[in-house]
């Protein structure tokens, strides 16, 4: 496998405390098989995590997962403040990223991040001084804000004390490369997350298994098929290309339900070239109704499990 010191690969373990993905057949894990895929991404080079304190149980998950595994005090997580957590109250920010640390299991955050980009708001009324506190009492690595627009990732590049930021980019939503998120990054020294680089799993679904109400992706996921195959490629391969190609210094979030899920990623991202834009992908993109582009604007019919 790629040596650890260079994999910008990321696991993502919303699956570890929520049913989580549209493309998720198997459920939330029991606790052997979130063990076996922490291990899995151990084991294939992968040092940092993503968690958030809404992922349900995924804080205490993934923490019984790092004791059982013996690395808790050499793995790096990313977590986010629950969203229902007053920004301007200190004791309640605080006392939450004690908790998390406690349920974790490990004496430093790597960074904590806004779970939501509106937040950013409250940064110069006290945010700010908070989550200074946070980075200077050596429990908190970084600051960051995981954000939806383009537009609030400029933002938060610009703002003062914000070491990081989440994007949702793939091979079908090319907003954030287009307006120069990438770019900026690199110019501040700040660093960049991309998540939903598979839709949570859309792009990657049987199109005969699409619910009705995300029958629109149907064009979009044969065309990425025929693509993929024109290229000598999975369509996994193609989608993780492309944003390679698109953000070579970002760090690449992905989830699994199983540790095989976490070994296919780990191999596609060995095997594919980083793709750089070209008239496929412009096409692509051509055919997305913007609304498939946020999971949270999906109709809860396409998202709801029985």
């Amino acid at each position: 496998m790629t040596d650890v010191r260079t994999l910008p690969l990321v696991l993502g373990t919303a699956q570890l405390g929520l049913a989580y993905g549209i493309a998720n057949r198997s459920g939330r894990p029991d606790a052997e098989a979130a063990a076996a895929i922490v291990r899995e991404a151990w084991e294939g080079g992968i040092r940092e995590f993503d968690t958030a304190q809404a992922y349900g149980a995924s804080e205490t998950v993934l923490g019984e997962a790092f004791r059982r595994l013996g690395i808790a005090g050499r793995a790096e997580v990313v977590t986010k403040f629950d969203p229902a957590l007053d920004p301007l109250d200190a004791a309640a920010m605080i006392g939450s990223v004690e908790r998390s640390l406690e349920r974790l299991g490990v004496e430093r955050l790597e960074g904590v991040m806004l779970h939501r980009e509106e937040m950013l708001a409250q940064w110069d009324r006290g945010l700010g001084t908070i989550a200074s506190r946070l980075v200077s009492s050596g429990k908190v690595r970084r600051i960051g804000v995981s954000v939806y627009s383009p537009d609030k990732a400029i933002e938060a590049l610009g703002t003062e004390g914000v070491d990081m930021v989440q994007v949702p980019t793939s091979i079908v939503d090319g907003r954030f490369e287009e307006a120069g998120v990438f770019a900026l990054a690199r110019e501040r020294g700040k660093r960049v997350y991309v998540r939903s680089v598979f839709l949570q799993g859309l792009l990657l679904m049987n199109v005969d298994e699409l619910p009705p109400a995300l029958a629109g992706a149907r064009p979009v996921i044969e065309r990425l098929e025929e693509i993929a195959r024109e290229r000598g490629l999975s369509r996994r391969e193609l989608a993780l290309a492309a944003v390679k190609g698109a953000a070579p210094e970002a760090r690449i979030v992905f989830g699994a339900e199983t540790a095989a899920q976490v070994r296919e990623n780990l191999e596609s991202w060995e095997r594919c070239p980083a793709l750089g834009p070209g008239p496929w992908r412009m096409e692509l993109r051509a055919r997305v109704d913007e609304r498939l582009l946020n999971p949270a604007r999906w109709p809860s019919s396409a998202t709801r499990r029985g």
